[in-house]
Order: C-alpha cells, then structure tokens, then sequence
C-alpha cells in the first residue's frame, strides 16, 4: 500500500497497481477535491472512523449493468401495487444520516464519518451525489445515495426500514435511467445486490468503462 501525502493530491494508478487486497492506498486527506478525484479515477474511501483513511479499488469489481436488472416476480407484484412512492434529491441528508445509522450484519459500528458526511453533503450542493427517497404513507422508509461521475452511477449507501423499500427504489431508479446509464458502481459484493442483477467484472474493465463514460 502507498502512504499518501495530505499535501498532493495523488493516487498510485489503480489499473497497473493492485495493492492490498484491493486497498491501494492509506492515509492523505478527507478533502473534496481528493474525495472526487479519486471516484473519478475507481477509487473510493472505506474504514472505520477511528481508524487511518483507506483508499480501495478492488478487483474484481461489484457492478451493475442496467439492462442486466432483475425484477422477481414478488418485487413485480409490490411494485404493480404502488405501495410505495419515490423521489429524488428531496432529502439527501435525512438518507445519508439513516444510512449512517442503519445496522449492518457482521458490522461493528459504521464507516460513515461525520467528515465523510460533510464531504458528500458539499457534493449534493454542488449537483454531484444524488439521493433516491422511498416513501410509504408519507414516512421516508428508505432510500440510497451516490455520485455520477458522467454516465456511470457510484452507489454508496442504503437503508431501509420495512421490507423490500429499498429494492424498489433500486429496480425504479434503475428502469428510470437505463437510457442513460452505462453502469451502476456498487463497489462490493452484497447478496441483496447480486439477487438484482449485480456481477463482478474485472477491474480493468470497469476502469476502462469509467474512463469512456467520463467526459471532464
């Protein structure tokens, strides 16, 4: 792994430097140009709050295709019963809290910092991170927030509060953009994702998917 200088804004290259079990790097800054500098290049930050920064891009990659999304049969019949209504970008930070906050399964405590927090706060206002809102009865119930870096989408996080609110969310925003998206980055294997279509590509691939659908 390569120490980084909190004073240069630098990565080792993902495509030629493999790292540590997908970890490329440790250390350097939670600073919102280094946070966006590295999603554009593969790269994303993932580690305990009281412990050094961690810098991954493993390989092979958790992804999603759009076209390659699965509806089951049960999810059909929830969805065709609209038990649920969503929206976009109307309460980014009430998502991200609750997905700071949500349990996770073989987790102790959560990744999501207060500094990391304010990171992705400051790129909702700047029309980078984007938040999807599922809503049943009026009550936020669940939800998910990510960055698009061009026409690739960079999941992050989700909850939810009552069964399946957060896969209809996915399976909507995913029918809702397959026109213009190329790829969903979900980062790491979750079995949740994977029953929606989510596969592992090579991290070659989606490198080079990421570079193609980036215009700077």
């Amino acid at each position: 792994m390569v120490k980084l200088d909190p004073k240069e804004i630098t990565f080792p290259d993902p495509e030629f430097y493999d790292g540590h079990e997908g970890i490329i790097a440790y250390g350097g800054d939670l600073s919102a140009d280094r946070v966006w500098f590295a999603y554009q290049n593969g790269i994303f930050p993932w580690f305990n709050p009281d412990e050094e920064i961690l810098w991954w891009c493993p390989d092979p990659r958790f992804v999603l295709f759009p076209e390659e999304v699965k509806i089951s049969k049960s999810m059909k019949k929830i969805l065709d019963r609209n038990i649920f209504t969503f929206t976009e970008n109307q309460c980014f930070e009430e998502v991200i809290r609750n997905c700071q906050q949500t349990a996770r399964k073989d987790q102790d405590g959560t990744w999501l910092s207060e500094e990391l927090i304010q990171v992705f706060l400051q790129f909702h206002r700047y029309g980078l991170a984007k938040s999807i809102e599922v809503w049943q009865n009026d009550e936020l119930v669940g939800g998910f927030y990510g960055l698009k870096i061009g026409n690739v989408f960079c999941g992050e996080s989700m909850f939810s509060k009552v069964s399946n609110a957060s896969k209809a969310g996915f399976i909507t925003f995913v029918e809702k953009n397959k026109d213009s998206l190329t790829l969903i980055d979900c980062q790491s294997h979750t079995p949740h994702l994977e029953s929606l279509g989510a596969r592992m590509i090579a991290k070659k691939d989606f490198l080079h998917i990421l570079k193609d659908n980036y215009q700077i």
